[in-house]
C-alpha cells in the first residue's frame, strides 16, 4: 500500500463507519428513552400510518364508551325516579282501598283524599324536576347515544324514547277519594298507572342493558386494538438494550480506529528524516 499525504483513505473509511455507528446508537437511545420503536415517519412509514389509524379507532371507542356510560347513568336516574313513583302509587292504592270501604266517614275520606292529592302533585313534580346533566328527562322527547370507532362503517347509535311523566299521562288527573265510588274508580286507574310505569321501566332497563353490552364490546375492541398498536409501536427493550451495548462498543472501537488511521500519516515524516 502506497503512502500518501493528500488523502487518508483509511481515516475516511473509519469516519464513515463511526458516523453510521453514531446514528444507530442515537436511534437506539431514542427508542429506549421513549419506549417506542417508531419515533418518526423515517423509522417505519407504513407502520406509523397503521398505528395512527389504530390510535384514532381507540380514541373514538374510548369516548364512545363514555357516551354509553353517560347514557346508562341517565337511564338509571330516570328509573330511580320512576321507582319512587311506583312506591307513591302503591301508597295511593292503600289510600284508595281504605277510602272505598263503606266504614270510612266523610271526614276520613277528606283526609285520605288530601294525602292522595299530595301524591299526585308530587308525581307531577318528579316529572318536571328529574334532570340529568341539567336536562329534564321525564318530559318527553328522545335520547340518542352515538358510538363510533372513527371508521366509515363503524358507527352505531341507541335511541330511547323518553315518555312524559304527568298525572294526565298516567290517567290519574281528576281522580279523588272523596267518596267510596270515586275511590273505587281511582283504584282501577292506579293499577293501570302502576302497570304503565312498570312497562316504561322495563323499556328503560332494556335500553340500559343494550348500552352496557355495547360498552363491553367496545372495551374489548379497545383492548385488542391497543395490543395491535403496541405490537407496531413499542420498542423491543431486550433487543434495544443489546444494540446499545453493541453500538457503544463499536463507537469506542471506531474512535480508536480513527485515531490509529490518523496516526498512520505520521509515518510519512519518517521518510523525510
Amino acid at each position: 500500500m502506497s503512502l500518501s499525504i493528500l488523502n487518508n483513505i483509511s481515516s475516511l473509511e473509519a469516519q464513515d463507519s463511526l458516523t453510521t455507528t453514531q446514528s444507530s446508537l442515537n436511534k437506539t437511545l431514542q427508542a429506549l428513552s421513549t419506549g417506542q420503536r417508531i419515533n418518526s415517519g423515517a423509522d417505519d412509514a407504513a407502520g406509523l400510518a397503521i398505528a395512527n389509524g389504530l390510535e384514532a379507532n381507540i380514541t373514538a371507542l374510548s369516548q364512545s364508551v363514555m357516551n354509553a356510560t353517560d347514557g346508562v347513568g341517565m337511564l338509571q336516574v330516570a328509573d330511580g325516579a320512576l321507582s319512587q313513583v311506583t312506591s307513591m302509587l302503591n301508597r295511593g292504592i292503600t289510600l284508595a282501598t281504605e277510602a272505598a270501604s263503606g266504614t270510612v266517614s266523610a271526614s276520613q275520606d277528606t283526609a285520605l283524599d288530601a294525602e292522595y292529592q299530595s301524591i299526585l302533585t308530587e308525581i307531577g313534580n318528579i316529572g318536571t324536576a328529574t334532570t340529568y346533566n341539567g336536562q329534564q328527562i321525564l318530559t318527553g322527547g328522545s335520547m340518542t347515544v352515538y358510538m363510533s370507532d372513527s371508521s366509515a362503517n363503524g358507527n352505531a347509535s341507541v335511541s330511547v324514547n323518553m315518555q312524559t311523566l304527568t298525572t294526565t299521562a298516567l290517567t290519574l288527573n281528576g281522580t279523588d277519594l272523596t267518596s267510596a265510588a270515586n275511590a273505587a274508580t281511582a283504584l282501577g286507574d292506579l293499577n293501570n298507572a302502576i302497570a304503565a310505569v312498570a312497562s316504561w321501566r322495563g323499556t328503560l332497563g332494556a335500553s340500559s342493558n343494550q348500552l352496557s353490552d355495547a360498552s363491553n364490546v367496545m372495551n374489548n375492541q379497545i383492548t385488542n386494538l391497543t395490543s395491535a398498536e403496541s405490537g407496531i409501536m413499542d420498542a423491543n427493550i431486550g433487543q434495544e438494550t443489546a444494540d446499545l451495548s453493541k453500538y457503544s462498543i463499536l463507537q469506542q472501537t471506531g474512535i480508536a480506529a480513527l485515531q490509529q488511521s490518523n496516526s498512520m500519516q505520521q509515518n510519512v515524516l519518517k521518510l523525510l528524516q
